[in-house]
């Protein structure tokens, strides 16, 4: 009868270890396909993340949009001409410097709005560049391979059934709560992408300001903004990194149920820190 028993709990023991592999592999393989779709969406341009979009939003900033440019532009140019006609005794004290000056500067702020749409992707290839660059680093030192997923199975060989049916059951868990931080950080890389096309629709009047001493600070604050937005998904991709080397460290750990409750700890933060990076972003470049 006994060994009728233990033929049960040998049987039962692999069904449960299998069950458990199945699920951590899954878990690590979708931890590895994360971090590379991550570094690939948030490392694309504005441009070619969906360029119907794109040219929707250019065509609504060029014929909307940048007409209110120049006629700010007009008003600033028209007020610098008075203030400094004023500042120089109202001629008294002519200069021609001081007109070269005017002209010079109203050439520039018109030359900025007439490139809106160059120096806004610039910023952001700037930032994909960094991007794509950490990416390649970050998904080869975080892939999990199967050298660790053996480790955990030779761990969970020598676990007893009651044991195997916690791990079964916490890593079934596990598997729907990256299921649910998948679609968050789809909320977030797509949300941040909505927000980049926002800006950028309405680029040339920020950018209008930058020929005025006085309102200038609009238009840097606009390009701080730009920076903080593209540069987010880089932190964005060294949260989703960062997750992936604590998950990497569970796999070759030896308390696998200590571990897995760990892991539910790692995403809850994940999600907590993948909210914080605009914020964050926006602290860094001074942005507000």
């Amino acid at each position: 009868m006994g060994a009728l028993f233990d033929k049960i709990a040998e049987w039962l023991k692999g069904i449960l270890v299998d069950a458990a592999m199945d699920n951590l592999t899954s878990l690590f393989e979708s931890v590895n396909q994360q971090v590379e779709s991550v570094a690939g969406q948030v490392g694309t341009s504005p441009a070619n993340f969906s360029p119907d979009i794109f040219n929707m939003i250019r065509n609504i900033s060029e014929t909307v949009i940048l007409p209110i440019a120049g006629i700010i532009i007009t008003f600033i140019a028209c007020y610098e001409l008075i203030h400094l006609v004023t500042e120089h005794n109202n001629l008294a004290q002519l200069d021609t410097w001081i007109f070269f000056k005017w002209v010079f500067k109203t050439f520039v702020a018109v030359l900025i709005i007439t490139n809106t749409f160059n120096i806004v992707m610039a910023i952001f290839d700037v930032a994909q560049h960094v991007i794509n660059q950490s990416g390649g680093i970050i998904s080869g030192t975080t892939a999990i391979g199967a050298a660790e997923l053996e480790t955990v199975k030779e761990s969970l060989e020598a676990m007893g059934v009651g044991g195997l049916l916690g791990i079964f059951l916490e890593t079934f868990i596990l598997k729907l709560m990256l299921r649910i931080l998948s679609a968050l950080v789809f909320v977030i890389i797509y949300g941040r992408m909505i927000e980049i096309y926002l800006m950028t629709s309405l680029a040339p009047i920020p950018l209008a300001t930058l020929g005025n001493r006085e309102q200038s600070q609009i238009g840097q604050n606009y390009l701080r903004s730009l920076f903080a937005l593209g540069f987010q998904g880089f932190l964005i991709l060294i949260c989703v990194g960062i997750y992936a080397v604590l998950i990497r460290n569970f796999a070759i750990g030896d308390n696998l149920i200590a571990g897995v409750w760990s892991v539910v700890g790692f995403t809850i933060l994940l999600c907590f820190t993948l909210f914080k990076t605009g914020s964050l972003a926006k602290s860094i470049f001074n942005a507000h």
